[in-house]
Order: C-alpha cells, then sequence, then structure tokens
C-alpha cells in the first residue's frame, strides 16, 4: 500500500525532518538515510518502522538544519590525529607509498572526532519526536486510502451477488429448455414412437442432476458474507481475504461450465471481471 507522511521537530539548536514513502511490498523493505550525528540511532529507528509501518518499499529520509551552527561542531582530538599521522606516515615511507593522503586517512580514523554526548542525546531526543510525526501522518494517509479501498471491494462483491441473483432469474427456464431440447433431439434421431419415455425420464433426470448449480450458489453467497464479514473485522489482513476470494472464484467457475446456458454463462464472465478487479486490489491490503 502506499503512503506518505513527513514530520518536523527542533529545539535550540537543530531541526530534524522526517520523510516517509512507501510503495506496495510484500515485506518490510526499508532504506533508511540519517544524519552521521545520530546514526546511533539506526537500530532503533528501523525496530519502530517493523512496529508501526509492517508492509512495504519504504523509503525513510532524514534532514538537518541547525539554527545554532556552532551546535553542529565536533571535537577533534588533536594528540590523536596527530599520533595517527605520523604512524601512517612511516609505514608509508617504509612502503615508498608517493600518493599520500595521511591528514584525510588519519581524520577518519577512530575517535579522533567525536561529538558531545550531551548534544547528541538531546538531537536524537529531537530526531524520534519528529519520526513519530512522521509515521503518525504516513499511517493517516495509509488508513484514509484503505477506507476507499474497502468501499471499492465491498461495491465489487454486491455486483457479484447481483449477478447472482440475475442467474437465479434466468435458472428457472434453464431446465425446461434442457429437457424439451434433448427430447426434440430424441424424436428426431429415433422418432417418437421408439423413445421409451420411462428409461428416457430416468436418464434425463440423472443428467439434470448433474447440471444442478444450487451448490455453487449457495457457496458463493456465503463466501461473498464472509467476504464483507472479514473485511469489517478488527483483524482483517490482505491474505484472509486473498484465501477467501479464491473459493468465490473455484464456485464461479464451477457454475459456468456446469450452466449449460448462454445467458447465464454471460453473467459468470461479468463475475470473474469484478473478482480479478477485487484481487488486484487486494494486493494492496496489509
Amino acid at each position: 500500500m502506499t503512503g506518505y507522511g513527513i514530520g518536523s521537530a527542533e529545539n535550540a539548536n537543530v531541526k530534524y525532518t522526517v520523510e516517509i514513502k512507501s510503495l506496495n511490498s510484500k515485506f518490510l523493505e526499508l532504506n533508511l538515510r540519517l544524519p552521521k550525528a545520530v546514526s546511533d540511532k539506526e537500530l532503533f529507528l528501523r525496530g519502530e518502522s517493523s512496529k508501526l509501518i509492517e508492509r512495504g518499499k519504504v523509503n525513510i529520509n532524514i534532514s538537518t538544519e541547525y539554527v545554532n551552527q556552532t551546535a553542529k561542531a565536533a571535537n577533534i582530538n588533536a594528540e590523536l590525529l596527530k599520533a595517527y599521522y605520523q604512524q601512517l606516515a612511516s609505514i608509508a615511507n617504509e612502503l615508498g607509498d608517493k600518493n599520500q593522503q595521511l591528514f584525510e586517512m588519519a581524520l577518519n580514523m577512530p575517535e579522533v572526532i567525536s561529538h558531545d554526548d550531551e548534544v547528541v542525546e538531546e538531537e536524537g531526543k529531537v530526531l524520534v519526536d519528529a519520526f513519530h510525526q512522521a509515521v503518525k501522518k504516513f499511517n493517516q494517509f495509509r488508513s484514509d486510502e484503505g477506507a476507499v479501498l474497502k468501499q471499492d471491494l465491498e461495491h465489487r462483491v454486491s455486483l457479484i451477488l447481483s449477478h447472482l441473483t440475475e442467474v437465479e432469474g434466468v435458472e428457472g427456464s434453464r431446465i425446461p429448455l434442457i429437457r424439451e431440447r434433448i427430447n426434440q433431439y430424441m424424436e428426431e434421431a429415433v422418432g417418437k414412437e421408439n423413445v421409451d419415455m420411462n428409461r428416457f425420464e430416468q436418464e434425463l433426470v440423472f443428467y439434470i442432476e448433474k447440471l444442478d448449480i444450487t451448490e455453487e450458489k449457495v457457496r458463493l453467497r456465503s463466501h461473498c458474507n464472509y467476504f464483507i464479514e472479514a473485511l469489517n473485522s478488527q483483524d482483517s489482513n490482505g491474505k484472509k481475504l486473498g484465501f477467501i476470494s479464491q473459493e468465490m472464484g473455484r464456485e464461479i467457475n464451477t457454475l459456468g461450465s456446469k450452466a449449460n446456458n448462454a445467458q447465464i454463462q454471460q453473467i459468470v464472465v461479468k463475475m470473474k471481471d469484478e473478482l480479478e478487479k477485487i484481487k488486484e486490489q487486494l494486493l494492496n491490503v496489509l
């Protein structure tokens, strides 16, 4: 399911803006970008995303704006930097390395650059606040989209039930037409006087039983009602609705194959069309 949310928070020194975008995916695929100063919050943010977002191809982009420019200044351990530089220079001379970028290498060595712990902690709190604001708006976006999706699914199921009522309206004339057609064929094939009517009636009953679609109609209506019930339940989820739609498809297919009636089969095609639209929409349901 697609989603979008943006949140921001600030204190006297810094302002964080968190932007969340997502596309539909079966699993949570999280791409998180955050400033180095609060990199220690990455594990926490991933855990919160897993709990609060659940699913989707999600991009979380975090931007920083310092109100007080001195707040972002880092502490440089000059003595440690010199020690690293001297050691690197010594090794480079021994190896005869002429392409020396020793200062940059020494600057990136562990613990050469550090941030004030108190400042980092305060920035972390601002970041988490902005993140939760963005997630709240993101989930509201999804909820609004879900309400529209729910309305569309209910409409599609109601159309299938409406088409089922059409089938029941046509079904009354189906068996007499089949009976008349078979009787006419027998009279033309062997002659009316040569037809054993008792045997004919027995075979006809056996044949018509194979064409009976009562069970399929009952099950299809039951599946449609269960779909609506599951859709409105608190634990509604895409997998469960997908399973129910599969059962609906089986009954519709069987109904079409047993109908032996052009008008009913045309209605069945309409049912299948609505069911395919339902299945497409269910790919976006959590």
